[in-house]
């Protein structure tokens, strides 16, 4: 099983890729730097660094959105990447949620993102493409275009993901059944493009509550990401879809303070990995074995205060104990 961690930038960029460093050498085999302008850092500065201090391991932003960034940035932007560390690039795009908020634009659509990934794709391929009323191409291009991956949380994402892109980074929770679900929207998406998905690459994304009992990880699901936002909607509302899809059907105005203790042990098992270490390598090859998951991303539980806090803890407990049970 591949593993790839978050890493985001909440701290000086040299530190930041010090600590990507470090995620390398417990065993991770990517890292996924969050695109935040309003940090006042730069997600790509932070890749270049990174990409000078490692050998092995893949590099990409997580997420880039074409509502912060135009289309002909984010794949000069990758093709760079690829120049500094190649084989090792990945350009991973999603509608945005903070970073499009920071710079007042709603998230991006379902069409939106279609159109963006489209252009990318040609850019990185060395074809000119029409970016509104101008045709452009990059004069430099890589021999092996960047793939290009969709975040994708809601059912209509991941239908566009399977369509357009070149993989999928889904947000659907570890459970057999929503993971079921979310593969025959992929396949939706990719019989209205005439595709096949033999090989297409797919990155479950994890919700990692480290805690030392399960008890005190699955609190994490009765947490608030923000005022009037709970965690389980975190980035998105879609994340209820896919409990739904697992026997969990919350409502859409979910009050996460109601949840009790049994049914919070029982999210926490279809959301993602709570609890300690060894619980969450545990629960890793139940869903290899259940629903042939075979790369993950963790993404470290917090709440929006949290979000910068660097993922130490993480990168400790997958050295010491995850890594040699999950290999």
């Amino acid at each position: 099983m591949k593993v790839d961690l978050r890493v985001p930038v909440g701290a000086p960029l040299s530190e930041v890729a010090d600590v990507i460093a470090r995620a390398e050498d417990a065993g991770f085999d990517g890292v996924g730097v969050h695109d935040h302008p309003h940090s006042g850092r730069d997600v790509y500065m932070a890749l270049a660094l990174a990409a000078q201090r490692t050998r092995r391991i893949t590099l990409y932003p997580a997420t880039s959105s074409p509502a912060v960034r135009h289309p002909v940035l984010l794949a000069s932007a990758a093709h760079s990447l690829e120049e500094i560390a190649p084989g090792r690039a990945r350009l991973t795009i999603a509608p945005g949620f903070l970073s499009a908020r920071s710079v007042g634009r709603p998230r991006a659509g379902v069409a939106a993102m279609r159109e963006a990934i489209g252009q990318i794709r040609s850019l990185l391929a060395g074809k000119a493409e029409s970016v509104g009323a101008t045709e452009t191409r990059l004069r430099n291009v890589s021999a092996r275009p960047v793939p290009v991956f969709l975040l994708a949380a809601g059912p209509r994402m991941v239908e566009l993901a399977g369509e357009v892109a070149d993989g999928a980074m889904l947000f659907v929770g570890l459970h057999r059944d929503a993971i079921a679900a979310a593969r025959r929207h992929l396949e939706i998406g990719a019989r209205r493009a005439g595709r096949v998905l033999a090989g297409f690459p797919v990155i479950f994304i994890v919700t990692l509550g480290l805690a030392p009992t399960i008890a005190q990880g699955a609190a994490w699901i009765r947490r608030w990401f923000e005022p009037g936002k709970p965690l389980l909607t975190y980035p998105s509302a879609g994340n209820l879809h896919w409990l739904r899809e697992a026997g969990l059907p919350f409502a859409d105005d979910l009050d996460p303070a109601a949840i009790d203790d049994e049914l919070a042990r029982r999210v926490a098992d279809a959301f993602g990995c709570f609890g300690p270490a060894e619980h969450c390598a545990e629960r890793l090859l139940r869903a290899k074995e259940e629903a042939g998951v075979d790369h993950v991303f963790f993404f470290p539980a917090h709440d929006r205060e949290g979000g910068y806090a660097m993922p130490t803890a993480e990168i400790d407990a997958f050295a010491r104990v995850m890594r040699k049970r999950l290999s």
